[in-house]
């Protein structure tokens, strides 16, 4: 049932809610060690505060979509906390070893690099032709191909459980599909991360719906289930809007576009179901490595089997002189040593944002063990959430800042979850409702500012070593990512509804209301 009383009784429990710990994110609780910060608690958020004011000038002010810059920003707003510290620097510098450490990190860093070189190896063998392809066939125009891909991408996400994957794909995949057909690349851009948004905030089977399950004491199929409602309130207006959007915006013109939509091949979709093993295998329970591994090996077999690529576009090493080797389909002779192919290119696109998103977590780890976080904790219990409409409103505006802040989502999910229950158990709400706001925000604002981690991964498959846009020949194919903030529709009134249902009590629930079956914990 819900309610819209501003006043509810103590939780009746009082106890302290999971931390995330079991994520491998370390809590404030004092089981590492503490940094005492010139200045106090504050003093510990000045990291990741001088980066996301890096981050806001680079690709705010001045346009530069670079991931190469913001790890300067980033390296910068590390290296100044450490004249900040108290004392002895060492503990500092162990708590950045211990945030490039944590699971989080390496979740999303293993989710990309797989996820790379399976979506370069469907491009090799022709994916993109074949997409042109069914799009003609199908009249799928430049108008409705935005619309589109925020369907097949949410449905990619939610099969799957990694937006950051789904991103992956659709923009090597998808986005230049679509641009070739005619569609506006920002918009396309947008509703691809729109897409990601939906299948990151809803599949059972995501970590950031695990994690806003498990650390608000809930069951993850009560969790799904209960937020179905919301993730459909935003999707259908989002739906529409690309429909209008993408009727109004006009797309680009390539020169060379017509020879490239003549050369669609309808044999490409054969990797629909390379595509199709990945989603049944996750769906399936099977690890997302492992789901996207059994699709890598379907997609080599499909393309050496009909000709789509051969053995070198795959994987290619390349030398300057002939040999006893040179005889091999994988090696060549050319001016340069080196190794390439999809794999190689699929891969290597993406380590400027590993090193980024390594930077990222330790500076957020830098604010737990400083007491940042705890001081933010402190305020917004004592000061903000003194009613329950008020309570969730702070639930919602301090995710999403924390958001704004630590850019991986999941991460931030983390860190700000602990904060979340006690704020909820003070006025009772339910864990389900608790889960829900976490998610929503963090999974919405995570593919929406530009310096954010759903956001960089799409813009690096853009202009990685082989990117969109040296394949194409086009600049076209390289979308800023400050760009297409105001068009991640379905991100944007997700985070709406959850306002207004903070105000107007839409879909709150209280502890006694309904019980949480048993928690299922990662």
């Amino acid at each position: 049932m819900t309610d819209t009383r501003e006043a509810a009784p103590p939780a009746a429990d009082g106890g302290e809610p999971p931390d995330g710990s079991e994520f491998g994110v370390g809590d404030e609780s004092g089981d590492g060690p503490r940094i005492e910060f010139r200045g106090g608690k504050w003093a510990s958020t000045v990291p990741l505060v001088f980066f996301i004011v890096w981050a806001i000038f680079q690709s705010g002010v001045l346009g530069i979509g670079d991931t190469n810059g913001l790890v300067v920003g980033a390296l910068i707003g590390t290296t100044l906390g450490m004249f900040l510290v108290r004392g002895d620097w060492k503990a500092y510098a162990d708590t950045i070893f211990e945030g490039m450490t944590q699971r989080v990190a390496a979740t999303a860093i293993v989710a990309w690099l797989w996820a790379g070189m399976f979506a370069e190896t469907l491009q090799v063998g022709g994916f993109v032709e074949g997409l042109i392809f069914a799009a003609d066939a199908l009249n799928v125009g430049a108008a409705t191909f935005p619309a589109a891909a925020f369907v097949l991408c949410g449905l990619l996400a939610t099969g799957i459980g990694t937006g950051y994957g789904a991103t992956v794909a659709f923009v090597t995949l998808f986005f230049p599909a679509g641009v070739l057909v005619g569609a506006n690349p920002v918009l396309l851009f947008a509703a691809i991360l729109s897409g990601a948004v939906f299948g990151d905030n809803l599949a059972p089977v995501s970590d950031t719906t695990i994690v806003s399950a498990v650390t608000q004491d809930a069951d993850i199929g009560g969790v799904v289930a209960s937020r179905f409602k919301y993730a459909i309130a935003a999707a259908i207006p989002a739906f529409a809007a690309y429909l209008i959007a993408g009727s109004v915006m006009s797309g680009v013109s390539l020169e060379g576009s017509a020879a490239l939509r003549e050369s669609a091949n309808a044999l490409g979709l054969v990797h629909l179901l390379s595509m199709g093993v990945v989603i049944l295998t996750a769906v399936a329970g099977r690890h997302i490595v492992e789901a996207i591994s059994w699709g890598l090996i379907v997609a080599v077999v499909f393309n050496l089997l009909f000709g789509l690529s051969s053995a070198s576009d795959i994987v290619a090493f390349t030398v300057t002189e002939s040999g006893a080797f040179t005889g091999l389909p994988v090696v060549t002779v050319g001016e340069a040593a080196g190794v390439g192919g999809s794999l190689y290119s699929g891969a290597v696109g993406f380590f400027p944002l590993i090193v980024l998103t390594l930077l990222i977590v330790a500076m957020a780890q830098v604010m737990i063990r400083g007491g940042g976080f705890e001081a933010i904790q402190e305020f917004l219990l004592n000061r903000v959430a003194t009613t329950v409409r008020r309570a969730e409103l702070t639930m919602v505006l301090g995710t999403a800042t924390i958001n704004g802040m630590i850019t991986i989502n999941t991460a931030a999910e983390i860190a700000i979850a602990p904060y979340i229950a006690r704020i909820g158990e003070k006025f009772n709400i339910n864990g389900y409702r608790r889960a829900n706001i976490l998610d929503a925000n963090t999974s919405a604002l995570g593919y929406i500012f530009p310096w954010a981690g759903g956001v960089l991964v799409g813009y690096q498959v853009m202009v990685g070593p082989d990117g969109l846009g040296a394949e194409y020949g086009t600049d076209a194919m390289v979308v800023n990512p400050i760009e297409v903030v105001p068009y991640v529709f379905h991100g944007w009134f997700l985070v709406g509804i959850f306002v207004l249902a903070a105000i107007t009590g839409f879909g709150r629930e209280y502890i006694p209301d309904r019980a949480s079956e048993e928690v299922s914990r990662a």
